[in-house]
């Protein structure tokens, strides 16, 4: 090696090099090539900490000590790697070839000596603070041990997890080391082209500390806090308490100074002028990359300096209101998207499933652009939920004949004899029945298109028979509002069969099972889903193996009838079915354990219709077979709204185990880590892959790097929303309440809330208790036995958790927003259904 490959300057580098310098030193490079005042420096490239690497024996150890994951095996402590590197011995040529560098910056030069690892400063992986800094070197020597330090910080334990956690392969990590003229700064922070925490890019905001930057950037100090608009006009400003002021000390390294005056406190640290100067920098920077940036900054004898820049990660999208089309959706969609979809979620199921239907039933109705386009990428992951603005359209016109026409010839008390639905459901059966592994890699990679293709079947039997529904529907409303009896709705149309009632009796049976069985109850009432389930699989359970084998082979009965069912949403396949989650299943068992058996829908029905022909318009005979006639066909219409939703998840579990299976062979072929993260590729992308048993090695490390940097960007965004929820639902003035939303379901109860955010939370609602959650689904039905009221973040009066809690004559709020958030899992809370407020209970 030369050595103007181990050592050059700075700006001999830029975005093409992140190889050699690592994400910092190519950014930083960058930023002098565009004529940015950034202090000059050199940079230690990657190939010197390679060679040093090589020469204690980390690659070997790298080799031995990791199994697979992105942090060392216990035989090999992260501390020891670091402890090697600390001790490497740096080679003759490398040390000269440094202090030739340091020496052409100055005799004796103060310098910041800066780590920059080529995974760090990328979009979902900035590494901030990971890898180790060390301010005002002074001294070739100090220098080069500074180096030393910088490339063994790699290995600390923090950068360590953080690499961990972002299934970043350390034996591809490598770091350079920026070595830049320290700047003696009167006043440094840092700054951001948008508003972290609102995601506003009409914002600038900028953090302040008097003395080095160090203070601000550590945590160390509260810094004045400035919020301008794009053009660098102060908008707000809230003044720091300087609590140490960190200033470079003579001789090398830095001190910790008391802030003066009694507690800090002081005036503005930045003039108008020079936030001015910073908010043009931030503007430029931005506008180099393309994208808002995380920048620190220093400024001395008035003059400012930009020390670095990288992409701001975990920016929440920007909050602007929407327009009242676009409020018509956004409670559909967040309810139907209540997790950040997957690469493979985009292009699978919700590209060509029930979204894709929706749309192509109101496109068929004359309405546009719905369903289209409502999911913001960048680097190939989800960012953001844009509700479109759906419009009418010519063909609207055309709209009332079509139904007219499809209602007349389309009876919704036949549609089970559809011969559309038989052969829907013959298609999903044999599609189950695949035997997966035993599929060649072309005919594997048709499956996920063949599970797709099943909706045209079902979009076909709603296109036909929701006219019929929506009429019977109508019919039955308008006359029971007009007899004064529009209380019974909810009782009268819950009398038909459906799947979902059925799958809610077999659990009923599951609980009775375990009612009858004292130790099986016992196991319940002590013991978490998963140690249920170990339990029986393994036949611990003491009790008669009879009663507690039956009891494992109706839950299997269970899973095979109704596992098809989703357990979040049944718009992405990326979480996991009924089937695939017995816990989840044995959680809702536990729920209706100590719960008695209740009246069923069908007997609340037809109690509900004998009250309604007592009424006197209904004497005739004539008049109470038409309206029972009318009941029925309504019954009809809600069993085939719920029944058609319950349908067309049946390719769900099939679609999911072929892309596991595609999974599986990439993982095989070393491409992913675990069959999951195919879930981080498109499908598209999978199917340019010929033959996974001889990918060409190229290709096998251009699907692996999409992999592990998209994983690495949804890290990033956890806990990052989508969309602002007060965008969808906007706040009300709450006066005492916690959260307010749409009364949904009138009444008023109080009770201990209990958040459940998915499945796996199922057994923790007791009686009496509140549920709180983000979203619900048919599969959560079970929980409104117990829950004395509901409180959903998401949806609106015609969601699946309205109808149930009205059926079930519990208090119902949709659409909080907020509210498992802000309410605190075991307070006691009291929810009004009909004014859509949740207050503390008094």
């Amino acid at each position: 090696m030369t050595h103007d490959r181990l050592v050059s300057p700075l700006a001999s580098f830029g975005s093409a090099d992140l190889a050699e310098v690592g994400g910092k030193g190519a950014n930083l490079g960058e930023l002098l090539r565009a004529g940015l005042p950034v202090p000059p420096g050199f940079v230690v490239t990657t190939d010197a900490y390679a060679a040093a690497a090589r020469a204690v024996g980390l690659d070997a150890k790298l080799a031995a000590g990791f199994g697979g994951g992105a942090a060392p095996a216990a035989s090999v402590p992260a501390a020891e790697l670091r402890a090697d590197l600390e001790g490497a011995p740096v080679p003759d040529d490398l040390r000269a070839a440094i202090t030739a560098a340091y020496t052409a910056l100055g005799a004796d030069v103060p310098v910041a000596v800066r780590s920059s690892a080529t995974a760090e400063d990328l979009p979902g992986a900035a590494f901030a603070g990971q890898q180790d800094t060390y301010l005002n070197v002074i001294g070739a020597d100090a220098v080069v041990d500074a180096v030393r330090r910088c490339w063994a910080s790699l290995w600390t334990e923090r950068a360590v997890a953080y690499r961990r956690e972002r299934a970043i392969d350390p034996a591809e990590v490598r770091i350079a080391v920026v070595v830049q003229t320290m700047v003696e700064s009167d006043v440094a922070g840092v700054m951001f082209t948008a508003d972290p925490v609102t995601g506003a890019r009409d914002r600038i905001i900028v953090d302040a500390g008097a003395g080095l930057g160090e203070a601000v950037v550590s945590g160390l100090v509260t810094p004045d806090h400035y919020v301008l608009d794009e053009r660098g006009a102060l908008v707000d400003w809230s003044p720091g308490r300087g609590e140490v002021v960190i200033r470079s000390e003579a001789g090398g390294g830095v001190v910790h100074d008391s802030p003066t005056g009694a507690d800090g406190a002081q005036g503005r640290l930045l003039t108008d002028e020079q936030l001015a100067v910073l908010a043009g920098h931030a503007r430029t920077i931005a506008a180099h990359f393309g994208r808002p940036q995380d920048m620190e900054w220093s400024i001395s004898d008035g003059r400012a300096f930009i020390v670095q820049a990288r992409p701001m990660t975990a920016l929440p999208p920007p909050s602007v209101p929407l327009n009242r089309r676009q409020r018509l959706l956004g409670p559909v969609l967040t309810e139907y998207i209540p997790t950040r979809p997957y690469p493979m979620d985009v292009s699978t199921w919700l590209g060509f499933g029930p979204a894709r239907m929706m749309r192509d039933l109101l496109a068929d109705l004359g309405v546009a652009a719905a369903f289209d386009d409502f999911l913001r990428e960048e680097d190939g992951v989800v960012v953001e939920l844009v509700p479109p603005a759906p419009h009418p359209t010519p063909r609207a016109l055309l709209t009332p004949f079509k139904l007219a026409h499809r209602a007349r010839t389309h009876d919704i008390n036949t549609w089970r004899e559809d011969p559309v639905l038989a052969r829907f459901l013959r298609d999903a059966d044999e599609l189950d029945g695949l035997d997966l592994r035993a599929l060649t890699w072309p005919e594997l990679l048709r499956v996920p298109q063949r599970a797709t293709d099943l909706m045209g079947p079902c979009r076909e039997l709603r296109a036909a028979y929701l006219p019929s529904v929506a009429i019977t529907m109508g019919r039955l409303t308008a006359a029971i509002t007009l007899l004064g009896r529009r209380s019974l709705l909810g009782d009268l149309i819950g009398g038909a069969s459906t799947r979902t009632e059925d799958a809610n009796q077999a659990l009923q049976d599951l609980a009775d099972r375990v009612r009858a069985v004292p130790e099986l109850r016992e196991l319940f009432a002590t013991a978490e889903p998963a140690e249920v389930l170990a339990a029986v699989r393994e036949g611990t359970v003491r009790e008669g193996t009879g009663p507690v084998a039956a009891f494992g082979d109706e839950l299997d009965a269970y899973r095979r009838e109704f596992g098809r069912r989703e357990t979040a949403t049944p718009l992405l396949v990326s979480p996991p079915t009924l089937a695939e989650s017995p816990e989840s299943v044995l959680g809702l068992v536990r729920v209706l354990v100590d719960q008695p058996r209740g009246e069923d829908r069908g007997s609340r029905s037809e109690r509900a219709l004998a009250r309604l022909l007592t009424h006197p318009l209904l004497r005739g005979a004539r008049a109470r077979k038409r309206m029972t006639r009318w009941v029925r066909a309504a019954q009809q219409g809600m069993a085939f709204r719920e029944d058609s939703h319950f349908y067309f998840t049946a390719s769900l579990p099939a679609l999911r185990r072929s892309l596991l299976e595609i999974g599986a062979r990439l993982e095989k072929a070393g491409v992913v880590d675990e069959p999951f993260d195919v879930f981080h590729l498109r499908m598209e992308e999978v199917r340019e892959v010929a033959d996974v048993e001889t990918m060409p090695a190229e290709q096998a490390e251009r699907l692996r790097t999409l992999v592990r940097s998209r994983a690495a960007k949804r890290a990033e965004l956890t806990g990052v929303r989508m969309i602002d929820p007060a965008r969808v639902f906007p706040p009300k003035n709450t006066g005492n309440a916690l959260v307010t939303g749409a009364p949904a379901s009138a009444g008023t109860a109080t009770g201990t809330a209990r958040i459940i955010l998915d499945a796996t939370d199922f057994h923790r609602l007791d009686s009496g208790d509140v549920l709180v959650c983000p979203y619900t689904n048919p599969s959560w039905t079970p929980l409104f036995q117990r829950a004395v009221a509901v409180v959903v973040d998401t949806g609106a009066v015609a969601s699946h958790a309205a109808i149930v809690a009205r059926e079930y004559g519990i208090p119902a709020v949709m659409g909080s927003g907020t509210g498992t958030t802000t309410i605190n899992d075991g307070d006691r809370i009291t929810v009004d259904g009909g004014t859509g407020r949740v207050t503390p209970a008094s």
